[in-house]
């Protein structure tokens, strides 16, 4: 029965706005629910695909690279870079450990083509002498082959690098270090 003059309806505007576009309030909670749903879909995607290809948190554990990179400290690691370019001299990076296939972070001090020389103590690379050499590894001759590196961790005594499990192939370097 229409209402008459004496009686009134009351509605609020979202009330008569869901009654236009033929929506109840189930409706809509039902649709909001679907975007929060498909918003949370779209976000975890987004953060395993930027963490898994571009870039990811680190965290430092061990004091191989004192004093460039402090135990306990969270960096930020590119793992895009290297599609642009290779690994180059002297970059931090986060590699595949070859010996206990966990993670490690070292200084990348030999690219493909060099050649790496252990004696008394010291590291030459391509016959130049290191600045910031200190190594217990026997005296030794190495070059390195197509797409491998050798690493040294700066903290030279407290490191297991390359000199333990010699050069690292590149499918094991995730990317460099940047903080």
């Amino acid at each position: 029965m229409p209402p008459t003059h004496s009686e009134s309806v009351s509605a609020s505007p979202d009330d008569l706005s869901l009654a236009v576009k033929g929506r109840t309030p189930a409706r809509a909670i039902l649709r909001q629910t679907f975007q929060c749903l498909v918003m949370a879909v779209l976000a975890t995607a987004s953060y395993l695909v930027i963490s898994r290809f571009f870039l990811q948190s680190v965290r430092v554990t061990g004091r191989s690279m004192v004093p460039a990179l402090a135990d306990s400290q969270h960096y930020l690691l590119n793992r895009w870079i290297y599609r642009v370019h290779p690994p180059r001299h002297s970059d931090i990076v986060v590699l595949r450990d070859p010996g206990d296939d966990g993670f490690s972070v070292k200084r990348v001090i030999a690219t493909p083509g060099d050649s790496i020389c252990l004696k008394d103590g010291a590291v030459y690379v391509n016959g130049c002498k290191l600045t910031f050499t200190e190594s217990k590894a026997p005296d030794q001759l190495i070059l390195c082959g197509k797409d491998q590196f050798f690493v040294l961790g700066d903290n030279r005594p407290n490191s297991v690098d390359s000199r333990t499990y010699g050069p690292v192939p590149r499918r094991n370097i995730l990317g460099p270090i940047i903080w």
